[in-house]
């Protein structure tokens, strides 16, 4: 048996010892790398200076390499029923054309009486710190009245309701699904709850008045004093019982309904009991939910429609822990699961940046807009990126000429970065062209901008290499400065190229590149910070990046 097992290790062909070196080539088929290599020049002996072995060109700021997750399947935004499909919809239509103009005007004449009676209950009323006095929340009956009435127009002609919506005293926070715009008009005729809003409903039509009433709390998403203050009102009015209970939306957008999205923590935060509720519209031929789909087109259906059908549940009502200090994060996991789990679907981690990557998608005229989103909520977690990064992020993928599979090869790659083709333009590539399969994703891109800008050397090492730059200590970088800081990474660039790369440098145009002009490039695209690699690291060093750990603690 030993022998056996000794001819199954032994090598088949022995070759005699011998003293001369033996030759190993490494062979690269990777589609897209055919002679990217060639095109670069050689420097002799200072090649290893210039290329080192290593395989990652951001190993000098720390960086271990990073991993991306294959790509969701899931849309939480697509509407089935985007288009009229079958000869019974046509017909159904065709029938309702005379009705839908009824409910036309119906609707708007609800919306004029609700929009008079909520003027004249705001008539007067300046002391917007306290809650509204007793007379003119009752005059808003009125407008709640013409909102069960709207509903009615829209053709929810009957909602069926199951359990209770507890006291105020009990849970003075509601947080529901959100599906469509239907769920605010009829929370606002059931509860006229007090509603956290996008500081942009202000401004709406009529919309903008009726919400001021609600005693709305406005908040910008993308200012962190603004959510902070919103979380700040969400707890002055949850505490005190004169006021209505609050009522939000924790997925901050709406979604399909099959399934849900990730929670904002402003309804969590406060640390009060909270009842969930959650939303179903049963459907077979025509899908209720505003995912991605025009508001004319959804309403033009609603209209059309004999009747449409509308589920309310309320939830037992959740509470903080209370053997111990229960973090925003874990009660909004709870909460989540409560909602997911009487909804029989699942929560994701995509959030309304994964919107608003698939809607800019959508604009660019991209085949598959879907492909683009990346379950922000967990980009956000792991690499502390925020939507408007997200999205400018993508602004630069979709300059690159995406194929109609959102992929972009590396020639595209690096006519966007003004780089040309040699060994390290190939590793940068290569870095995020983690399957290697010569083509990358917004999601491979996105990440692995993400990772390297997320380093924590990555901040000092833009500082030093702008230090590195400013050769003749003006604080400005001229572009003969800039060529001979990029030439030990790319030696062949001729002025042409050179003009290019200190163009996208000089964000501000003006000729110059100063260090805000310097660092926003390259948070912009952090992966050209490979360029600087070798000037960061002229100072010999037995390991990648220990020169910049030295002067960090230095």
């Amino acid at each position: 048996m030993a022998g056996i097992e000794a001819d199954l290790i032994t090598p088949l062909i022995h070759s005699p010892p011998s003293d001369q070196p033996e030759l190993i080539l490494t062979v690269d088929d990777r589609p897209g790398f055919e002679s990217l290599s060639d095109s670069c020049t050689s420097n002799g002996d200072d090649a290893d200076t210039t290329h080192p072995a290593s395989d990652n060109p951001f190993d000098f700021i720390g960086s271990g390499g990073f991993s991306v997750a294959g790509p969701t399947t899931v849309d939480p935004f697509r509407n089935d029923t985007p288009n009229i499909d079958g000869v019974y919809e046509w017909f159904k239509i065709l029938v309702c054309v005379p009705v839908a103009a009824i409910r036309l005007v119906l609707f708007g004449l609800c919306l004029m009486v609700g929009y008079l009676a909520t003027k004249f209950a705001l008539q007067g009323w300046k002391d917007k710190q306290n809650p509204m006095p007793k007379w003119r929340c009752r005059v808003m009956w009125i407008t709640r009245i013409c909102s069960r009435c709207i509903l009615f127009s829209f053709g929810y002609h009957w909602i069926k309701r199951k359990g209770r919506p507890a006291s105020r005293e009990t849970a003075p926070i509601v947080v529901s699904n959100h599906v469509s715009y239907i769920e605010p008009i009829f929370f606002f005729y059931e509860l006229f709850p007090t509603i956290v809003a996008s500081e942009s409903h202000d401004s709406l039509p009529f919309v903008g008045t009726i919400i001021r009433a609600m005693q709305v709390i406005y908040v910008n998403r993308f200012s962190p004093s603004s959510r902070k203050q919103a979380v700040n009102e969400i707890k002055r009015k949850a505490s005190c019982d004169t006021y209505p209970r609050v009522l939000l939306f924790p997925e901050g957008t709406t979604t399909n309904g099959r399934l849900i999205i990730s929670f904002q923590l402003g309804a969590f935060i406060p640390g009060y009991p909270i009842q969930p509720v959650v939303v179903r519209y049963p459907h077979i031929h025509f899908d209720q939910s505003w995912g991605h789909i025009s508001l004319g087109r959804l309403m033009f259906r609603m209209f059309t429609q004999f009747h449409n059908f509308m589920e309310v549940e309320y939830l037992p009502v959740i509470y903080p822990s209370e053997y111990k200090k229960e973090s925003a994060v874990h009660f909004a996991e709870r909460t989540g699961h409560a909602i997911a789990t009487a909804l029989n679907v699942v929560q994701t981690s995509h959030s309304y940046a994964d919107l608003m990557l698939l809607t800019r998608a959508s604009q660019s005229k991209q085949e598959n807009p879907s492909s683009y989103m990346v379950e922000m909520a967990r980009v956000e977690s792991s690499f502390h990126l925020s939507t408007l990064e997200a999205v400018d992020f993508l602004d630069t993928f979709l300059s690159m000429n995406p194929d109609p599979s959102g992929c972009v090869k590396i020639h595209d790659f690096l006519r966007v970065l003004r780089l040309k083709p040699c060994h390290l333009s190939e590793k940068i590539f290569g870095f995020i062209d983690v399957d290697k399969s010569g083509k990358v994703t917004f999601k491979q891109f996105l990440f692995g901008s993400a990772h390297v800008m997320k380093q924590p050397l990555f901040r000092h090492a833009c500082e030093l290499a702008f230090a590195e730059c400013d050769t003749d200590g003006d604080s400005y970088i001229s572009e003969q400065e800039l060529g001979d800081s990029i030439g030990p990474a790319i030696s062949d660039f001729n002025k042409d190229e050179i003009r290019e790369v200190f163009n996208l440098f000089d964000t501000d145009k003006d000729g110059r590149i100063s260090k805000d002009d310097f660092c926003t490039c390259l948070r912009r695209n952090p992966l050209l910070i490979a360029l600087f690699s070798p000037s960061l690291q002229h100072k010999a060093s037995p390991k990648p990046g220990i020169w910049i750990q030295e002067e960090i603690l230095s």
